[in-house]
């Protein structure tokens, strides 16, 4: 049987930061599994391709959650990268890193060694800013980050007026000395091609002989020796297959399949396990719990000017910059569409901005669900304003359904649970329109479609937002990182408690949401753990 030093389920964003890290010094043999394929498909590479990978089996999961209460019993769709670079292959690329008080607050809540400080030379190694390194950005790491501002949209400076007519600031770097303030979106892009976490680590290492790189090969579960973890069966193209460890298995699999295999594994509540005749291996009943997720809303607006609408909905134009992409790398086709955006305050009183902006000069009123087509907006100019409050305190929880471990998990977001999210919700929606009001966007404005002038009385528009608000698709939390054995999943290095030899090192460590777009952060966690692995194991 083989064995590896090390095991890493899921070439995601922290996964692919891994595989670079652990192998780099030649003397650590690294496994990567990945249940997805390569990442050589167009509609990936192209920024503006993440419309069309938003549905595709072939590069996603397509989850689906239960339906939710505080969403009037809608369903949520839930894309999730399932290719070589994990979710950071399908996202929509905006590069924000999270307050410095996000980082602070996972350590005072237990984890020493993540406070910003601790994980800020983190952030910057990973990091190339097109505008350079400095004392808070980075200027020689993987991840090229770069300033899409020659190829946005006019609009784009139309938004930021309104900003500033509103009473705020323009804010220059979202990763800066501070984040709030109406400004431009950095993307994870560089020459007009996407910067996966694949394509910034990965690639670099796959020619390694001590790297082994696995695709098509689904982790089914980890294999133990009493409470340590020894190795990993997987299927690949029907094959059931082990491998073994001399160290970790770690899991890199994000926030809906980590804990997936956990429970597959006998790692969870013990109560719900024994119910699906799985072994219990370790009772942690923190499996799955403590599940977070952005929810934003959208106001929709006909433009008296034209917006991406009129540049990519007409066959001649989808042409036009579909030529101009290929051959110059430039235009629509090399950025997404959340081109602009800002960070506020929704109220008085409040130390720092509570809640994320997003614009997009472009339209889909007809989309099926859970589809963005990009570039086959609406045949007449719109756009997009949105609010996203970015510290939710509802909690859902996942939870597997069977033994099978190709039946998706049960997913309970349990959205606007709680009053001060839908308090929130309610203050994001009431600043979009006062927004919209400000000259320079009023301007404009021929109509807003959607919800549409005469949704005003307070229930109205809480009834709207039940009935349209949907996920920005961060999902988090559900291996929680924290001291409590019996509540969290894994200890601040990364430990899962109460199991020698496995760890979890992605998104589902969150203990809380970051404020704004996860995969900076995830990739940040890949960073931070990969030393923590190899501090463990000095003279191995």
């Amino acid at each position: 049987m083989p064995t590896y030093d090390f095991i890493i389920i899921g070439a995601g964003s922290a996964g692919c930061v891994l595989a670079n890290r652990l192998s780099a010094n030649g003397r650590h043999k690294v496994l990567l599994l990945e249940a997805g394929g390569h990442d050589l498909n167009l509609w990936i590479w192209m920024p503006i391709g993440y419309g069309k990978t938003f549905y595709n089996s072939r590069v996603n999961w397509m989850y689906q959650t239960e339906p939710d209460a505080g969403t009037d019993g809608r369903r949520s769709y839930w894309p999730r990268g399932k290719v070589l670079g994990g979710s950071s292959a399908i996202n929509a690329m905006v590069y924000i890193r999270g307050h410095a008080s996000d980082f602070d607050g996972w350590e005072n809540l237990g984890n020493p060694g993540w406070g910003w400080q601790d994980v800020l030379p983190y952030f910057k190694k990973s990091e190339t800013n097109d505008l350079g390194g400095d004392a808070l950005r980075g200027g020689q790491g993987p991840l090229h980050v770069s300033t899409m501002e020659r190829d946005l949209h006019p609009l784009c400076d139309t938004f930021i007026q309104a900003g500033t007519q509103s009473g705020l600031p323009r804010n220059a770097d979202f990763n800066g000395q501070t984040n709030e303030g109406f400004g431009l979106y950095q993307n994870t892009v560089r020459d007009g091609l996407r910067m996966s976490a694949a394509r910034a680590y990965l690639r670099p290492a796959r020619k390694r002989k001590n790297l082994q790189v696995e695709t098509h090969a689904l982790a089914t579960r980890i294999l133990f020796e009493g409470k340590k973890a020894i190795g990993i069966e997987y299927q690949q193209h029907g094959k059931r297959i082990q491998a073994f460890t001399s160290s970790d298995v770690i899991l890199s699999a994000g926030a809906i399949n980590s804990p997936q295999l956990l429970q597959l594994s006998g790692i969870g509540h013990a109560k719900h396990l024994s119910t699906l005749d799985i072994p219990i291996v370790h009772d942690a009943p923190g499996v799955g719990q403590n599940l977070q997720d952005h929810l934003c809303i959208d106001y929709l607006y006909r433009s008296r000017v034209p917006t991406l609408n009129n540049q990519l909905s007409p066959w001649w134009g989808k042409l036009l910059h579909g030529m101009r992409y290929v051959l110059t790398r430039r235009g629509p086709l090399s950025l997404g569409v959340n081109q602009a955006g800002a960070f506020i305050r929704s109220r008085d009183g409040l130390e720092k901005a509570n809640m994320q902006l997003f614009f997009s000069p472009v339209s889909y009123t007809k989309a099926p669900p859970g589809k963005r087509p990009l570039m086959n907006p609406d045949p007449f100019p719109g756009f997009l304003l949105s609010a996203q409050p970015t510290r939710p305190t509802s909690r859902g929880h996942l939870e597997i359904r069977s033994s099978d471990p190709f039946e998706a998990p049960a997913i309970h977001p349990n959205y606007l649970s709680t009053r001060h999210d839908v308090d929130e919700m309610m203050e994001g929606a009431a600043f979009l329109r006062k927004l919209a009001a400000a000259p320079a966007l009023a301007e404009v404005i021929e109509a807003e479609l959607a919800p549409g002038p005469h949704i005003r009385s307070p229930e109205d528009l809480l009834a709207d937002i039940r009935q349209r608000s949907g996920t920005v698709f961060h999902p988090a939390g559900t291996c929680r990182m924290g001291p409590d054995a019996g509540a969290d999943v894994v200890d601040h290095r990364l430990r899962v408690h109460g199991i020698d030899g496995l760890r979890v090192v992605d998104v589902s460590i969150f203990p809380t949401l970051t404020t704004g777009n996860t995969n900076a952060p995830a990739i940040m966690v890949g960073e931070k753990a990969s030393d923590l692995i190899l501090e463990d194991n000095q003279g191995t």
